[in-house]
């Protein structure tokens, strides 16, 4: 049995021992990530040699389930100007079904007769025996270029087009220097370039906070063990590695906080714009400050929630008071990018919004509901984790691709300022533009929206 068969019936097994009471104990590898059998070599060799097919797999359900095409909305850019917002909905239709059928039909009856579209449907990982973290390749080349550190991966690559992502690099803004614009001067900052790039603008205590969010540590997939996913020796990973600039570049891996790895689901990437206003950090994990974040990041998120294997491999312990601190007092200071329509309030200032802005404005405070959750005037969030119930919808525990999903429970409200820098949304990435996610929820929280308010609720959301 290949490893991915065995991850699959792990899942069954893991379904069998709850409903049998749990009287014989799972094998210990269902939560420990289990030590290498094999030299890194033979490691190496075979996942070169299955690389194709995983690449053609997962190419194939992205095809499936999307229009990948480039397709760019006429003259919207995101706030750096670097590239262009996508158009149009991306998920594709069942046969024979149209959004306002579907939105005529009940959860159940979409259930009983498999209907819900495909990319609503949890993402798999590229590679979902491995997982871990995949970044893109213009990341990769950047940090190669800059630092002579590798990301690439010898078992995976990047699935998503480069156009289905944010622009890259991303525009970095400062709540104590909103008068500056854009402090990156349009590059990726890394080790190499962050010190002339803030000095004069930032405190010590923050330009030290940088240098570490900038500092490579060891991480699961990128360390100097047998155990990794690199050809050579890895000094690591860095928080702004995947979290470019402060933004995202789409990076994504698995969520730590579950087991078995089959059902663990993709993550996607979220910006660290606004954590100023942030009281819950994390998708699921409901962290409650930036300090608990970044030193659980660094302690056991790195190694996919598995503290055994971070001592393994290196695990960074970093000091509270000395660099948690000041690394917390950096991400404290990101903004959002600026969003001219807005008042003070978050709401539209009449003179400045279109008609259609403002009728998407009504619609999202009104009858799309959308507000009960992202309240404009706390940065169009509720510092609350929801749960959709999207398993209404649709049978769990049905593999895609070795994902063996199980419901999503309550995810955290992630806010909507500057929403247009950072594709794809939802947690795993699953809804590549804004107008997919208007479907999603029209479906999901049965708003039976016409054509024309949902072109009003796209507009209304490019605007924040």
């Amino acid at each position: 049995m290949s490893t991915l068969e065995r991850l699959v019936a792990t899942a069954g097994l893991f379904a069998l021992a709850l409903q049998a009471g749990a009287a014989d104990p799972l094998p210990p590898d269902t939560t420990y990530r289990p030590l290498p059998t094999q030299p890194l070599s033979a490691v190496k060799a075979a996942d070169e040699a299955a690389k194709p097919a995983v690449m053609q797999r997962q190419s194939a359900l992205l095809n499936q389930r999307y229009d990948l095409a480039n397709r760019p909305m006429p003259g919207v850019m995101m706030s750096g100007g670097r590239r262009a917002v996508q158009d149009g909905v991306r998920v594709r239709l069942p046969a024979g079904q149209s959004w306002e059928s579907l939105a005529r039909m009940t959860p159940a009856d979409i259930r009983e007769r498999n209907l819900l579209p495909a990319g609503f449907r949890p993402l798999p990982h590229v590679k979902q025996s491995s997982g871990g973290q995949v970044f893109p390749d213009h990341q990769i080349n950047e940090i190669a270029r800059q630092e002579q550190r590798d990301l690439r991966r010898f078992d995976v690559d990047f699935d998503l087009p480069d156009h289905l992502t944010p622009e890259f690099p991303s525009p970095i803004y400062l709540t104590t220097r909103p008068e500056l614009g854009d402090v990156s001067r349009g590059q990726v900052l890394t080790l190499a370039n962050y010190y002339d790039a803030l000095v004069g603008i930032v405190t010590p205590v923050q330009m030290e906070g940088m240098r570490l969010l900038l500092t490579p540590f060891p991480q699961e997939e990128f360390n100097q063990t047998e155990d990794r996913k690199v050809a050579a020796p890895s000094r690591g990973v860095t928080c702004l590695d995947c979290h470019v600039n402060f933004n995202t570049n789409a990076a994504f891996h698995l969520t730590p906080d579950l087991r078995p790895q089959a059902s663990r689901f993709r993550l996607d990437t979220t910006s660290l714009r606004g954590l100023f206003n942030q009281q819950i950090h994390g998708s699921k994990r409901s962290l409650r400050s930036v300090e608990d974040f970044t030193e659980f990041e660094q302690r056991t998120a790195y190694f996919n929630g598995d503290h055994v294997s971070a001592a393994r491999k290196g695990v960074n312990l970093p000091d509270r008071a000395s660099q948690v601190a000041m690394m917390a007092q950096m991400q404290n200071i990101i903004d959002f990018p600026p969003a001219p329509k807005l008042d003070a309030a978050g709401r539209l200032d009449p003179a400045r919004a279109t008609p259609q802005e403002l009728a998407g404005e009504k619609l999202f405070t009104g009858k799309a509901r959308c507000a009960e959750c992202h309240v404009p005037a706390t940065a169009f969030m509720d510092q609350q984790m929801h749960d959709l119930k999207l398993e209404r919808f649709y049978r769990t525990g049905v593999a895609s691709n070795d994902l063996v999903p199980v419901p999503d429970g309550p995810i955290k409200t992630f806010t909507l300022r500057g929403i247009k820098d950072s594709p794809p949304y939802l947690h795993d990435g699953r809804l590549l533009t804004l107008d997919d996610t208007v479907e999603f929820f029209n479906l999901v929280l049965g708003l039976r929206l016409s054509a024309q308010e949902k072109e009003a609720l796209t507009a209304y959301m490019l605007a924040l």
